[in-house]
């Protein structure tokens, strides 16, 4: 017998009420789905329960360390037994009992690795999955490859999940092969939790870098004494992470504070969890918001902000970003105010803005790196999810960029299949690109350095030293801080177990100490590799193509070349800001990031100039730059067509001649249209090889385009056989009545005008017309001195009606010009009258 009598002390919470209900539904069905609040004894009396009811194992998974641990110790507590006996747990790097377990809690990542290596799992007789509202992307997996099983391998597999939210109709459907799974919920929280709405008094939106104003958590620790001061009881604090955890407990120095959080030691976390004989306060992140229990609390302070990730796919960029909690986050962190009696939460932020926040937390398959769910989907079986049962479909740019990068690390094939390498990489139970650097930086450095610069990297231990990796990586070593130092040389040892090598463990190349770490960092992020962009500059150039910043006091700054472990760019914001580096080399970077070393000729137009180089880059790095001697003319001629294309056609020697045929074909194109072609920009760009080709053939330098005859490539557009009439159609010149030819100007579609002197036309009576007589020519009559005294298209209503006023105003200024009173009887004339 595992569930004790309800007399036991905290064995009568709410979820006993549905335990028969829950037991009967795994029975008939196979599946079942558990709704109950935060600390209604889902996760301590549902599988106790189980474990009565079925032969073998119970497995419950729990989505956090801390609460796998938190969890075991409470279901070993309710059966008065040490850890180890019937009850145990396991995690990566940690364990607690070995076979014979009744019921093992786990982490949701351990069990997927299980699953990974037997997916029958012998012996276990029903799987947890404890807060699957919480949406992590491992219980999104879990839940997928356990349905499969039950599927196609173990019909008896029970599967139950939980969740502290009523949204359950997608969990349901998901489980139940025949239908919906049962949905069995449990009463809501013990006790009434009064809400008490304490926004600061000016708004304090979050600092550049999503940042947290030190103002907040100002306001924070005021609500949390007056928060002592208006109740009785522990008082749970939430704030986004530990930074922040951190400044509210400097902030109430003189009390009884105790932070909670995933990297504290066990015994710290143990003493956060414990009742204590005095009054507490315990500061806290997301961590406590469902999945652990802190006893003795009456009072919830909420700074209402969460720390969530998110992946810029496009720079290939992850951060924990922080953000507004949503609604159901809100309520779930009040819940643990009302666990145990009447309890109050103050909530520092408005009504008004309670109603603007979402009503759920994004589920992390929709904003975070998918690197590692696709390598499981692959090793699975199911490149990409294909015939699982997955809660939400993975995006689509993040699973495409996951993949790709897989097919770049060699983890699975074209098709997305995992290769022999692939499999490897996943045994390892690290981040593809970790297991990557562990992989191929074991010969570079020797299976011990690279198994202990994963860790760390794994880990991130050693925060505290700012940017500086091998700063780290030595204090580690020699035990500065010894839960990292803990945590650390547990993973170590995990990473041994998982990478056993035939070479002894003190045999390893001989590379510098400090490069050992940019060595293997490197080999993890390749794209992040960085070369200082300028002298005496904190800006880096990362070979991915994004721009990097170190920290004005980094102790990295004098090192030209880095390998960038994390980075994160605020939106808005060119450069990323580099959390975490080791000093490299250029030969260790051409080593490690080989396959981004490439050379090529870059042939482009730049500004009216033909740029020919031999460019070697690293990926966005450029490492050598010389002029190229002999560059392809193919590319070369590509490129002027480029940049004609992009600069317009005014980079061409445009002379007057080839100016006024353009002219001529447009007027012909207007009037006459088809065959005529269109000579605009938009048209001669668009078929710039038909009339410009030949030429283009010939340029080598910039200096060549000021040769092109552009004139004779526009006369490639003369259509035949039209074109033997285009002079006839649009003269160049016009005779007129004194014997000379006078030249036409076009413009575009207006009638052409023809400016000439008004003696010379004397006798002149029908306006000449172009295009056939289509289009009347406007005459320009211009004056002794050329300039124009009449404009007209009909010459026989000027003779009438303006000639007579023209001579008035002119004969005595130009006397030895002719002025006859009849201009259409009197010769026309270029000459004066002689002088007498």
């Amino acid at each position: 017998m595992l569930l004790p009598e309800s007399s036991v002390p905290g064995a009568d919470l709410p979820v006993r009420a549905v335990l028969p209900a829950t037991v009967d539904a795994v029975r008939s069905r196979g599946t079942a789905v558990v709704v109950a609040p935060p600390g209604s004894g889902k996760t301590s009396l549902l599988p106790l329960a189980l474990g009565d009811a079925l032969e073998g194992t119970i497995i419950v998974a729990e989505p956090r360390r801390m609460a796998t641990r938190a969890a075991a110790a409470r279901l070993a507590t309710l059966v008065g037994e040490p850890l180890g006996q019937r009850i145990g747990y396991a995690m990566r790097g940690e364990r607690s009992g070995g076979k014979g377990l009744r019921v093992e809690v786990v982490t949701t990542g351990l069990l997927v690795r299980r699953l990974q290596q037997n997916p029958e799992l012998p012996g276990v007789a029903a799987v947890v999955i404890d807060e699957c509202h919480e949406r992590h992307l491992d219980a999104d997996l879990l839940l997928a490859f356990c349905v499969d099983v039950r599927a196609n391998l173990r019909d008896d597999l029970a599967i139950v999940a939980t969740s502290a939210t009523a949204d359950t109709v997608r969990l349901s459907g998901a489980l139940g092969a025949d239908g919906p799974a049962p949905v069995i919920t449990a009463s809501a929280a013990l006790y009434d939790v009064a809400v008490e709405w304490a926004p600061p008094a000016v708004s304090m939106p979050l600092l550049p870098g999503g940042r947290v104003d030190p103002r907040l958590l100002d306001h924070v620790a005021a609500v949390v004494r007056r928060a002592l001061s208006e109740n009785d009881g522990d008082v749970l604090v939430f704030v986004p992470g530990e930074a922040e955890i951190n400044g509210v407990t400097r902030r109430l120095a003189g009390e009884n504070v105790l932070p909670l959080f995933g990297r504290q030691s066990r015994a710290e976390q143990d003493r956060a969890l414990a009742p204590g004989a005095t009054r507490r306060i315990v500061v806290t992140t997301s961590v406590a918001e469902s999945s652990l229990t802190v006893p003795g609390v009456r009072v919830v302070v909420d700074s209402g902000l969460a720390r969530e990730p998110r992946m810029d796919q496009s720079r290939g960029l992850g951060a924990l970003v922080t953000c507004r909690v949503s609604r159901s986050s809100a309520e779930q962190r009040a819940g643990r105010a009302g666990r145990e009696a009447p309890g109050r939460v103050y909530r520092c932020w408005s009504a008004t803005d309670h109603v603007h926040l979402d009503d759920h937390p994004a589920p992390e398959i929709a904003i975070a790196d998918l690197a590692s769910f696709a390598l499981d989907l692959a090793a699975w079986g199911a490149p990409g999810g294909a015939g699982l049962t997955l809660l939400e479909a993975p995006p689509v740019v993040a699973m495409t960029a996951a993949t790709e990068l897989l097919r770049r690390l060699d983890a699975v094939d074209d098709s997305g299949r995992i290769t022999e390498r692939g499999r490897r990489m996943a045994a390892i139970g690290a981040h593809p690109r970790l297991a990557r650097a562990l992989l191929d930086g074991t010969p570079r450095v020797g299976a011990d350095r690279a198994r202990e610069v994963v860790a760390m990297l794994s880990d991130d231990s050693g925060r505290d030293f700012g940017d500086d990796l091998p700063a780290r990586w030595r204090s580690l070593r020699r035990g500065d801080n010894r839960p990292a130092t803990t945590r650390w040389q547990e993973e170590k040892t995990r990473l041994t177990r998982a990478t056993p090598t035939d070479s002894p463990a003190h045999e390893h190349p001989v590379v510098a100490e400090d490069l050992v770490v940019g060595v293997v960092v490197g080999l993890a992020y390749p794209e992040r590799i960085a070369r200082v962009r300028g002298v005496d500059s904190a800006t880096y150039q990362m070979s991915g193509g994004t721009g990097a910043v170190l920290d004005p006091q980094s102790a990295l700054r004098s090192t030209s070349w880095l390998a960038i472990a994390a980075a994160d760019r605020t939106p808005g914001r060119a450069d990323a800001r580099i959390r975490s580096a080791a000093p490299i080399d250029e030969q260790t970077a051409r080593d490690i990031a080989g396959d981004l070393v490439s050379t090529t000729d870059q042939i482009r137009w730049d500004d009216g100039r033909i740029v020919t180089r031999r460019i070697e880059a690293l990926g966005a790095i450029v490492l050598n730059d010389t002029p190229l001697a002999k560059p392809d003319p193919v590319l070369v001629q590509a490129a002027v067509r480029d940049g004609i294309r992009r600069s317009g056609l005014s980079v061409l020697r445009w002379s007057d001649a080839a100016l006024a045929l353009r002219e001529r074909l447009a007027f012909c194109h207007a009037h006459l249209g088809a065959p005529w072609p269109a000579v605009d920009d938009e048209a001669l760009l668009a078929h710039l090889d038909e009339w410009l080709g030949t030429e283009l053939a010939s340029v080598r330098t910039s200096r060549d385009l000021a040769h092109l005859d552009v004139t004779s490539a526009l006369r490639r557009l003369l259509p035949w056989p039209a074109a033997s009439r285009f002079a006839e159609l649009a003269p160049e010149r016009l005779k007129v009545p004194s014997g000379s030819e006078v030249r036409l100007r076009y413009d575009g579609i207006e009638p052409p005008v023809l400016a000439v002197k008004l003696q010379e036309v004397f006798g002149w009576t029908a306006t000449p017309a172009v295009a056939d007589g289509r289009v009347p020519v406007v005459l320009h009559l211009l004056s002794p001195a050329r300039r124009p005294v009449a404009i007209t298209s009909d010459l026989a209503s000027f003779w009438k009606q303006g000639y007579p006023q023209v001579r008035a105003d002119l004969r005595a200024r130009y006397p030895r010009h002719p002025w006859p009173e009849d201009p259409l009887t009197a010769p026309p004339t270029k000459r004066t009258k002689p002088r007498h």
